[in-house]
This record gives structure tokens, C-alpha cells and sequence, in this order.
């Protein structure tokens, strides 16, 4: 199959890597085939660290409801964000951090797919774990760029809407 993957410019990945992600998405009927194609293209980006490929994965793994992948895919970019920005482990330390770096690139990248781990924390049942998380992104989320407020509102709804 000849695809064009000039139309990816902006996509910090190979041409084949680009290629492979395009075959992903044709194939998304038929998930097993499509899967293939990502763990492909992962496995080819593996030591390059390419965070589009990971933020396509974790999204992909989302949306096609494998909740596991989604979640083990979000924790790599996090560690992978944490480690090379040196951030610390301690979230009020983090938080500062943060709140002082959130309009960096990789930073943003670090907080959506830390609010991405709460979604996929409540997928997987893990409501405790959500909640935490989408707590602490709303104490930096002061023009609600991440959707924490929304979350938090699905994660605990109010009395009166139950009736």
C-alpha cells in the first residue's frame, strides 16, 4: 500500500514509523491487524523516544477500549517526560514545577497524559486512583486546558442529578 505521509511533516517520526500509524488507522476494523501495525510502530521508535508516536499509541489504545496498553503507554510518557526534565516524584514539589512550566511543550504533553492516566484509571475501575489524579490537575488547571473539571464532575456526580 503507497501512502502519502508528507501530509505528517509536523509528526516527529520516521516515514515508515508514519507509515505504519496510517496503516493502524485503515486497519482500525479489524483490530487485530491494526494492532500489529502499532506494536510495529512503537517497537521502531522504541530507543528514539519519539513522544508523537507514544501520544498516538496511548490515544489509539484508548479508543480501541484496551484500557491496559492505554494505561502502560500514558506511564511511559510520564516516566519517560518525568525522567528527562528531571521532574520530582513529590506532587506538591511537582506541582510548582508545573504550574511554572505548563506552557512548555513536553510539560503539556506530561499533563495530558497524566489526565489521560485518570480516564484510564476510571475505565479500569481504579476510582480512587482517578479521582487523585484529576484532583491534582485541577489544582493547576486554571484555564481548564486538561478537563479536569469535567472529570471530576462525571467521577463524582452531584446528589441532584441522581433524582
Amino acid at each position: 500500500m503507497n501512502i502519502n505521509c508528507d501530509q505528517f511533516s509536523w509528526f516527529d517520526a520516521s516515514a515508515e514509523v508514519k507509515e505504519l500509524l496510517v496503516l493502524a488507522t485503515k486497519t482500525w476494523e479489524n483490530p487485530e491487524e491494526s494492532l500489529k501495525y502499532m506494536e510495529q510502530a512503537l517497537a521502531e521508535t522504541k530507543e528514539n523516544n519519539h513522544m508523537d508516536v507514544l501520544v498516538a499509541a496511548y490515544r489509539y489504545f484508548y479508543y480501541q477500549n484496551n484500557y491496559a496498553l492505554a494505561e502502560k503507554t500514558a506511564n511511559t510518557i510520564i516516566a519517560r517526560i518525568r525522567k528527562t526534565h528531571q521532574l520530582p516524584d513529590n506532587w506538591e514539589k511537582l506541582r510548582s514545577v508545573l504550574l511554572a512550566r505548563k506552557d512548555e511543550s513536553q510539560i503539556r504533553i506530561f499533563l495530558n497524559a497524566y489526565t489521560a492516566l485518570g480516564m484510564i484509571s476510571a475505565k479500569l475501575g481504579k476510582l480512587d486512583q482517578a479521582k487523585a489524579i484529576i484532583k491534582e490537575i485541577q489544582n493547576i488547571n486554571d484555564k481548564e486546558d486538561f478537563g479536569a473539571n469535567i472529570l471530576w464532575q462525571i467521577l463524582n456526580p452531584s446528589l441532584e442529578e441522581d433524582g
